[in-house]
Order: structure tokens, then sequence, then C-alpha cells
């Protein structure tokens, strides 16, 4: 049975990549992005091999799109058919951290498939991420909503960006989803600044207990 939590945005450009780093560091984790669209030559697979220690392993992408848009869009383009049952996790006795594309129901082909699907498969807690920004309550709590309904098991909220103590107190309130970490924003991404925030996640690793 695979370990490990599925890293899970509450929209696009919320930050999933850094705190999928952050998460795989945390854990010595393999980390996998199942589906890949646009910017092959600079992946966030890629990303997170440069940021991250020889501690983690960054497994092969199960497809990679070549235009920046919706999965589901870019694998027409690309004359690819997308299904959830070609996609394979990593065979490993380690922690696995998936990351997937844009928000939960992002389709990734036009048979009803969504990354929700992939999260299924995987069947791994979840680890939401979440920025503030006029909406981001809404996003949230949707997004949080539809895990439930789904029966995922939510292990926690990283935040990424400045305290909002407004916005994060209802949301804990409505939900009773605690807060794992803040992740600041930063001029210049590094290692070093991947490691140093780690050190927020290592209560993850008795999730895994």
């Amino acid at each position: 049975m695979m370990k490990g939590f599925s890293i899970i945005g509450i929209g696009t450009g919320v930050g999933k990549t850094v705190v999928s780093a952050i998460v795989s560091e945390a854990l010595n984790a393999v980390y996998f992005k199942p589906v890949q669209a646009g910017d092959l030559d600079q992946s966030d697979s890629i990303l997170v091999r440069r940021l991250c220690s020889k501690n983690v392993e960054v497994a092969q992408e199960a497809f990679l799109l070549n235009t920046p848009m919706a999965p589901h869009g870019a694998a027409k383009i690309d004359g690819i058919e997308m299904k959830v049952s070609d996609i394979e996790f990593p065979l490993t006795q380690r922690p696995v951290v998936v990351e997937g594309a844009g928000g939960l129901m992002v389709p990734i082909n036009e048979d009803g498939a969504s990354f929700i699907d992939i999260y299924k498969k995987a069947d791994l807690p979840i680890v939401l991420v979440s920025r503030h920004y006029l909406g981001s309550i809404n996003h949230t709590l949707l997004t949080i909503d539809k895990l439930h309904a789904e029966e995922f098991r939510i292990a926690g909220i990283i935040y990424v960006g400045e305290e909002n103590k407004v916005t994060e107190e209802i949301i804990e309130k409505v939900t009773s989803i605690p807060t794992i970490a803040r992740i600041p924003i930063v001029d210049e991404l590094n290692a070093d600044f991947i490691k140093e925030q780690s050190v927020k996640c290592k209560g993850l690793i008795y999730e895994l207990s």
C-alpha cells in the first residue's frame, strides 16, 4: 500500500509545486507529477529536482504534453488519449508526494475524468494548498466540501503567503481542518529555502505511522 500525500491546490498558481518540494524534502519522499502540460524544459519536476536535496527522488511523469493549457486540451492537440488507468505510481517503500495541475476538478480527458480520479487512485491523504486573495475563502471551502463528499482524508492546510487571521480562522471554524504550516513568498527560490521550510512539515511524518 502506497504511503504519502497528494498535494492539491485551491486553484492555479497558489504554490503547489513549492509546497510539494517542501513536503518531499521533509519526508525524503519520491515526488511524482502525473501530468505536465507545457514548459517541458522548465517543468515542475525539473524545478523540484533543482530545489530538493538528493534525499528526494523525482519520478518520471506519466504524460508530458507540449501546450501550456488545461491537460485535456493539451492532450487533444498532441493526439494523446489520457486515461487514469494508464497512470502507474512509483513502486517504492518511501513516501510518495503526488502533485496535480490546477484545481481539484481539472479535466484530463473528454470522457469526464479529472484529477480527482487520479487522487482517488493514489488513495493518499490530502494536503490542501491555499493562498489568500479575494475569493479564496470560497475556493478553499468548495474544494474541502468536494473532498469530503468524495470521502478523502484531509491532513491539513498549508497557506502560502502572508497570514490573514480573519480568513484562516473562519476556514478552520467551518471545517475543523488544522493548519499545517505557512510558507512565505520569497524573491529567490533555492535549496536552502526548501530545506529551511521543510522543518515546518515534519509533523506530517507522524501521519505516515
